[in-house]
């Protein structure tokens, strides 16, 4: 089904919803106060009540799908990994910080404190570990991957829908 379709499929059944539930409120309203005066829910009310949750219940999974389409389309023209590594490169000197640390604290690389300059081989594993990330997320096959995962589990979401198993 087309983007555009799917927009009006959408953009209908909203106003659906919409008036009924206004319909709902309405009929909420009176039931209360008919039910303060000791009479029952009115037949009316019991009726508009039924007939809005078979209606929400009728295009909810159309509308869920049709959102997960539109959704679908903006975010496979993304590109996240850029977006990653900007975030990165803005914090490069607190991750540099965090992954010398982490080297430092690890217990497989204690004895390098043993080693002369350790303190320098600590600073240019740290900088050559954030310089090979950034390079990775620059990548053209890593913004792939993060599309294909996308679509993989967008299209997992759309058949569960479809198939009610959410």
């Amino acid at each position: 089904m087309p983007v555009a379709e799917n927009h009006s499929v959408l953009v209908i059944s909203l106003w659906i919803v919409g008036g009924l539930v206004v319909i709902a409120v309405v009929a909420a309203f009176l039931s209360r106060a008919l039910i303060r005066r000791g009479l029952r829910e009115p037949f009316v009310v019991r009726m508009i009540n039924r007939t809005a949750d078979r209606v929400v219940d009728t295009i909810k999974k159309p509308i869920t799908v049709a959102v997960l389409d539109e959704v679908m389309a903006v975010l496979q023209i993304g590109h996240y990994t850029r977006n990653i590594a900007s975030a990165l490169e803005e914090n490069r000197a607190e991750l540099k910080q965090m992954v010398a640390e982490k080297i430092r604290d690890d217990p497989t690389a204690g004895l390098i404190s043993l080693v002369p300059f350790h303190a320098w081989i600590v600073e240019t594993a740290s900088e050559t570990t954030l310089r090979v990330i950034f390079e990775i997320l620059a990548d053209p096959r890593t913004d792939e991957l993060v599309s294909d995962l996308l679509r993989d589990n967008i299209n997992q979401i759309r058949r569960a829908v479809r198939e009610q198993e959410v």
